[in-house]
């Protein structure tokens, strides 16, 4: 794969997932344009790439003004994006019982609306420009197949799904193509801290994996290397799941 020449904007950049997509990118010669809520002297540290591969702007991307403003400096900066990877995502972990009503509301202003206020802008510019663009939304397996304790989760990756489709669909024929990554359980971040931490969730969590590992964060920025790259240039409203084959049958 040969990314020389293509800007790259993904939110949620500093995050696990973010960092590997970022790095992957870099190396196959992609400019990255990182975008997350954490401060500058913080993010620099975040990424290996050579010098002036990545920029680094501070934005909330459920925050419609800041949005504009980030991809305002994106473009003076790099250019117009020749891709836009909706990749910010929270979880929280709580039986449907228990799970509040205020981090229900934070899961989807952050999950749904996030990517959707980012996906607009990404689209507004795309238009006016009369350029082609390429939309990447980050989902997840359990999109189609639910996760004990995760239900709001599993409910904002299912919108994300159709909110993609709804993307590819209006902005086809007007050269806007959009597709989604689906990624498994992977092996950083949160769900790494549980499967360390909780025997319960390790356990479940062994059974629900036919290929019998945990996900590497690097399979997943393969798969937005790929969708960035031309090879993927017939690909719209697709979703991409590279699961470890979590998504055959619900063994949990």
């Amino acid at each position: 794969l040969d990314l020389n020449g293509k800007i790259v904007v993904i939110t949620g950049a500093c995050g696990a997932l973010g960092v590997a997509v970022v790095n992957k990118l870099c190396g196959l010669g992609a400019r990255v344009a990182a975008l997350d809520i954490i401060e500058p002297d913080a993010a620099v540290n975040c990424f290996d790439a050579p010098e002036g591969q990545v920029s680094y702007f501070k934005c909330d991307s459920a925050d419609e003004v800041q949005v504009a403003a980030a991809f305002s400096a994106i473009t003076e900066k790099l250019g117009a994006p020749d891709t836009v990877c909706c990749h910010t995502g929270i979880v929280h972990v709580a039986g449907v019982e228990s799970y509040t009503l205020e981090d229900f509301d934070e899961l989807m202003r952050v999950n749904l609306r996030g990517t959707f206020v980012v996906a607009q802008a990404a689209t507004k510019l795309w238009l006016a420009e009369g350029a082609q663009g390429n939309l990447i939304f980050t989902s997840s397996w359990v999109q189609d197949v639910p996760w004990p304790e995760l239900t709001p989760y599993n409910t904002s990756k299912s919108g994300m799904k159709a909110m993609m489709r709804g993307f590819a669909r209006e902005l086809a024929s007007r050269g806007i193509r959009a597709n989604a990554v689906a990624p498994g359980i992977v092996g950083a971040g949160m769900a790494l801290k549980m499967y360390t931490e909780d025997a319960a969730y390790r356990a479940r969590t062994d059974c629900a994996i036919p290929l019998g590992r945990l996900q590497s964060p690097e399979s997943v920025a393969n798969a937005f290397a790929f969708l960035v790259s031309d090879m993927s240039s017939y690909m719209t409203g697709s979703v991409l799941t590279i699961d470890g084959g979590c998504s055959l049958y619900p063994n949990i």
